[in-house]
């Protein structure tokens, strides 16, 4: 039975971070001689290709995504909509039902694995085909943030759910329970597009889409480890009463650098060994420009060399216009403020990086887990709060920027005390942060653990035909 191989479709939801973190898990199955067939939209291509170490067993497949009225002209993925514009996004996906039915009908896969395409199990059962919600994000965030069809209040929200691992550090603070119940209703009152097999997203909400998406399914999968999550991964698969299959840390294979990324390289290594800073916030993170500038202002403020990489702030085109007062001057030589693609993966296993100021997205905590950078913590929106209390807070990792309980801002100050807690040698908890950051890094690269959760679910696949 183990040497049955298997065919997969991957439909991920339209964001960098889902669709590279399916990628991720592509690479692990066809390395074991299974065979992927990936959607993706068009304009992503470049972005991704890069990542495929078995192009001989994944193909991609491009899927046009349909204009809906109020989405910008080409828009493809998250970073080209602002979030609370993003269900007009999710009607888009829904219009694509019929070309992964057409899919699902040429390819007839063993598997198709998804996540915000709450309609593939209905039409992967009329195939005989089965369906995996693959999460892009942690179980606690999925324990703690879908609590059921009608959006909490700001103060339940602050509390965990009832049956909630009890040892666990988290919580929301006021700002962040905001954000949540707002997202909640998101698309909640939007006209239905559509009709029929939920071809239209109208008629549900951001968490009615999310809900549906894991009851539906024949089994829930996560990239986690039990080790790190194993109290969250029962907990949700007592809620939603689904089989919930993990496969590990899914560590990113290693890439190649460009030409770019060898200018970076040459630019780091001006610097000794674990002295400089990497900030960088991922593809969708625009900070108001009053935060955008205490945030630089604080790197300045530590006197260690930096680059971030971030987008320009909301009320400004490029980040230029947006840096406060001569700081550009300050700076010169040992701060670079960047708003270009920046290949995080490889600065972050550069000798001369010593500490990663992260908005705690996946991908990003994953890829700096594996390195030797210390972790500063600046969660912005929906499952960011939730990692950043699971690493900041559960495994003792890395330490958060302290923010205003009431508005989340931070300042300057706030941003340079974290870093120093991290990187100074002398602080007692700065040092205990440390030794936790190595443990949890030397048991993710422990020899042998990453095939043993991929063997482990290939074979609960197998047992699900």
């Amino acid at each position: 039975m183990e040497d049955k191989k298997l065919t997969f479709i991957m439909y991920p939801w339209y964001a960098m971070g889902h669709l590279t973190s399916f990628l991720h898990l592509s690479n692990k199955l066809a390395h074991r001689g299974h065979k992927i067939f990936f959607v993706h939209p068009t304009n992503t291509l470049s972005k991704l290709e890069k990542f495929n170490r078995y192009p001989e067993l994944i193909n991609f497949k491009s899927v046009t995504v349909p204009h809906v009225d109020g989405l910008p002209l080409g828009a493809e993925t998250t970073s080209d909509v602002p979030i609370f514009n993003q269900n007009l996004l999710c009607q888009a996906l829904d219009l694509t039902l019929p070309k992964i039915e057409s899919l699902i009908q040429e390819i007839k896969p063993h598997f198709i694995f998804y996540d915000f395409a709450y309609w593939v199990p209905s039409i992967a059962r009329k195939y005989k085909v089965k369906s995996v919600h693959y999460c892009s994000i942690t179980p606690s965030s999925v324990g703690y943030l879908m609590r059921g069809e009608n959006p909490s209040s700001e103060a339940e929200m602050m509390e965990p759910p009832p049956g909630f691992p009890i040892d666990s550090s988290i919580k929301l603070h006021k700002h962040e329970a905001r954000l949540i119940v707002a997202l909640h209703s998101m698309g909640k009152n939007s006209s239905n597009s559509g009709s029929g097999s939920g071809s239209g997203s109208g008629s549900v909400s951001f968490t009615q889409r999310l809900l549906l998406a894991f009851q539906d399914g024949d089994a829930i999968a996560f990239k986690t480890t039990r080790e790190i999550e194993g109290p969250y991964c029962e907990f949700v698969e007592h809620k939603f009463k689904k089989p919930v299959v993990l496969a590990g840390p899914v560590l990113p294979e290693p890439i190649e650098s460009s030409n770019t990324e060898e200018n970076w390289s040459k630019w780091l290594e001006k610097f000794k060994e674990k002295t400089v800073i990497l900030c960088a916030f991922g593809s969708e993170c625009n900070l108001k420009k009053d935060q955008f500038q205490e945030l630089v202002l604080g790197l300045e403020l530590t006197g260690y060399p930096f680059f971030a990489a971030l987008k320009p702030p909301i009320e400004a085109e490029t980040i230029e216009e947006a840096l406060p007062e001569g700081f550009k001057e300050r700076t010169q030589g040992k701060g670079i403020v960047h708003s270009g693609w920046a290949e995080q993966q490889l600065m972050l296993s550069h000798p001369s990086v010593g500490c990663f100021v992260t908005h705690c997205g996946g991908n990003s905590l994953s890829e700096a887990m594996i390195n030797e950078c210390q972790l500063v913590l600046v969660p912005n929106f929906g499952d960011q709060f939730i990692n950043s209390r699971l690493f900041g807070g559960d495994l003792k990792a890395g330490v958060e920027v302290e923010r205003n309980e009431e508005n989340g801002s931070f300042t300057r100050d706030g941003v340079c005390k974290a870093i120093k807690l991290v990187m100074n040698d002398e602080s007692e908890e700065g040092r205990k942060i440390r030794v936790n950051r190595a443990k949890w890094r030397e048991f993710l690269l422990s020899k042998g653990l990453e095939d043993s959760y991929i063997d482990a679910l290939v074979q609960k696949l197998q047992c699900l035909l």
